[in-house]
Formats: structure tokens, C-alpha cells, sequence
């Protein structure tokens, strides 16, 4: 494949995947400004990898794993567990939201980060066990239990915020 070649494949992915990756990311972060942010970095990362090394297989297969890990690492840093105000409100906001979006979007973001990646693959992306193992580097019985545990607890959020 010659340079224009792959420089127009590359352009194709990024302008074709953008919109899939980025409510992906979404799910994942479960906030917009940080969503752009992974998938900036994401696509900066599989751009350079696909220059790095040269044509890559699976264009697709490596922009998700390149997601995931980013927003795995990210999660493990320190200073991400730190919110900075300016300024402290002087009333709390409203806590009672009975859209189911967001409350699912809410119990999924208190999920550990793996056990978040497993269900936005498994369940977003439609992927299968087999894929997901694969794409996040640990067994199918490591997903499955991740799957089950992720699920109850999305459960027992839901149901503690309905009830």
C-alpha cells in the first residue's frame, strides 16, 4: 500500500469511526468534555500506530482497545480522583432524576472502570465474550464474572433510585 494509500484509509476511519468511538467514550467517561478528550487521544494513538507500524490488520479492532486501555489508564491516576472547585455551591443541586438515561448513565460511571469497559463492549459495541476478552486482554471467565458483577450492581442502583 503506498503512502497516499494509507494516509486516505486513515483519514476514511477517522471521519467514519468518530461518532461511534466518541458514544462509546461516552459511555465509558459518562461525561461529554472528557468523552472528546479520550477519543482525541485515541485516534492521535492510532494514527501514530498505524505509522508506526505500518498497516495495522484491524483498524477497528485496535481504535477500541486503544480506548479502553486509554480510559482504563487514565482512571488509574491519581489526580483524576480530584475535583477542584472554585467555588463551593451554596444549596446542593437536585438529587431526585427520574430520567432512565441518566440514572443508568449514573450507576454505570460508579462502576470500576474494568467492569465498565466489559459492559459498554459487551453491551454498546455488541460484542461477544470471546471478543471482549480478547480486545481487553484477559480470559472469558474474567468477562463473564466482570459482566455478572457490573450487572448487579447497575441493578441495585437502578432499583435504589426507583424505589
Amino acid at each position: 500500500m503506498t503512502r497516499g494509500a494509507e494516509v486516505t484509509t486513515l483519514h476514511a476511519f477517522v471521519e467514519g469511526r468518530r461518532t461511534a468511538l466518541f458514544r462509546s467514550a461516552y459511555l465509558l467517561c459518562g461525561n461529554r468534555e472528557e468523552a472528546e478528550d479520550l477519543v482525541q487521544t485515541t485516534l492521535v494513538k492510532v494514527v501514530l500506530g498505524a505509522r508506526r507500524h505500518g498497516r495495522l490488520e484491524n483498524l477497528e479492532a485496535y481504535a477500541r482497545r486503544t480506548l479502553v486501555n486509554s480510559f482504563i489508564s487514565a482512571r488509574r491516576r491519581f489526580w483524576r480522583r480530584e475535583q477542584a472547585y472554585g467555588e463551593l455551591p451554596d444549596v446542593a443541586g437536585e438529587t431526585a432524576d427520574n430520567d432512565t438515561g441518566l440514572v443508568v448513565r449514573a450507576a454505570l460511571a460508579s462502576l470500576v472502570p474494568k467492569q465498565r469497559a466489559v459492559l459498554v463492549l459487551r453491551y454498546w459495541e455488541d460484542l461477544s465474550v470471546a471478543a471482549t476478552a480478547e480486545l481487553l486482554g484477559m480470559r472469558e471467565s474474567t468477562v463473564k464474572s466482570h459482566t455478572a458483577r457490573g450487572l448487579a450492581a447497575l441493578r441495585a442502583a437502578v432499583r435504589e433510585e426507583y424505589v
